[in-house]
């Protein structure tokens, strides 16, 4: 078993670095077509600490996961065009957070359900799980840390973040030949996809990776996650409700918002996104070796239990198709936006409005920027019932 802290780092970069290589490759990219890399990133560090290969109480796991989590969040944020999101105008953005709260009132709902079948402690699984279907995996990764949820909690629920979304996708894009029926049906207001489109902007940025560009996103790292930190230790604490690490999430993400407001949005020519994912599939990996193979056993009646959430989930939005006249574009969007993310929302709303692939890239951008402050939200909620 490795316990020295160095080549415990040397073997979870392999992975990281092994898997996201297989991804892009020509010949077996499409190994990952049902099964994402993400899943890979987490679940093969965990076989290794099953196998004893790594040590999974090594003091290095918890650092990695503590330092470089805001980190990565502060990269992922400093990037964010909050104006083109605004410029989607209210339906959209309407449709989004109805979307979000169904998300929020099924996971309390279904932790309702379910909890006498799995255990009272999964509410902070559920809250965990709630941020990664009204963000993503990086604010699924937050809440996970920010409320210290279990390793035996949260490995299941990674287990059913990876089955669910991709039936849910599946559903979206079998109804896109219901779009017309639906539209009819809801009187909706179809003048708005005509207007997003001349709305909505393609958001990528080449990157030109070099040396001071380098440096400048180590500085900024420096400065941002130390102020992060020195605040979130002047916040009070909250016993099992808010920790200093959870200010500390908070404080970052506000930070990076703030920043992407200010031409420091700029350094994403620098690859500041890029490098916020690698950090972030890193603290993954971490995460992952802390955990056992024996936590999933749970996880075929908790994907049970998503499936209520996302049910939930499709009856509010269709309550808020009809009261907004929202067409069925903008219902299926706006729903993988949630559920699925940045990966998965753009080819969902390109089925339903080809050229229309940036809404959904917009839409699931803002849940990264709302996703941790809601799922912290719906694990409270959901510990009230526990």
């Amino acid at each position: 078993m490795i316990h020295h802290p160095v080549l415990i780092i040397i073997v979870l970069l392999a992975i990281e670095v092994l898997v996201l290589a297989l991804s892009k490759h020509p010949r077996t990219r499409h190994w990952f077509d049902f099964i994402p890399s993400v899943f890979w990133i987490y679940f093969l560090p965990m076989m290794a600490s099953t196998a004893g290969l790594i040590d999974p109480k090594a003091p290095v796991l918890s650092l990695i996961t503590s330092w470089l989590l805001p980190a990565s969040l502060l990269l992922l944020l400093i990037v964010v065009d909050i104006k083109a999101i605004l410029r989607l105008g209210g339906m959209a953005l309407g449709m989004f957070f109805i979307g979000s709260a169904g998300i929020i009132a099924g996971t309390v709902i279904s932790f309702i359900i379910f909890k006498h079948l799995i255990g009272a402690q999964f509410w902070a699984g559920f809250g965990a799980l709630s941020a990664s279907w009204t963000g993503g995996s990086a604010n699924m990764i937050a809440v996970k840390e920010a409320l210290s949820v279990p390793d035996a909690v949260f490995a299941p629920m990674v287990i059913v973040d990876t089955v669910v979304p991709y039936v849910w996708m599946g559903i979206m894009i079998a109804g896109v030949g219901l779009q017309g029926a639906f539209d009819r049906w809801n009187r909706s207001d179809r003048s708005i996809i005509d207007e997003l489109g001349g709305k909505a902007q393609a958001m990528a940025v080449p990157v030109v990776w070099s040396r001071a560009g380098f440096l400048r996103l180590v500085l900024l790292l420096g400065a941002g996650t130390g102020v992060a930190y020195a605040l979130a230790s002047t916040l009070p604490v909250v016993k099992d409700i808010i920790s200093t690490y959870a200010w500390t999430i908070i404080v970052v993400s506000v930070i990076g918002l703030v920043l992407s407001l200010t031409p420091v949005r700029r350094l994403e020519k620098d690859g500041a996104s890029p490098c916020g994912y690698y950090l972030l599939y890193f603290v993954l990996t971490a995460i992952g070796a802390k955990a056992s193979v024996a936590h999933i056993s749970s996880a075929f009646i908790l994907i049970a239990a998503g499936f209520v959430i996302v049910g939930i989930h499709a009856i509010f939005l269709l309550v808020g198709a009809r009261m907004l006249k929202a067409p069925m574009f903008l219902v299926a969007t706006a729903s993988q936006a949630n559920v699925g993310g940045v990966a998965s929302a753009p080819v969902v709303a390109a089925v339903y409005q080809p050229g229309l692939a940036s809404v959904g890239l917009l839409l699931a951008i803002l849940g990264n920027i709302v996703g941790t402050y809601m799922g912290i939200l719906c694990a409270q909620l959901c510990r009230f019932f526990a």
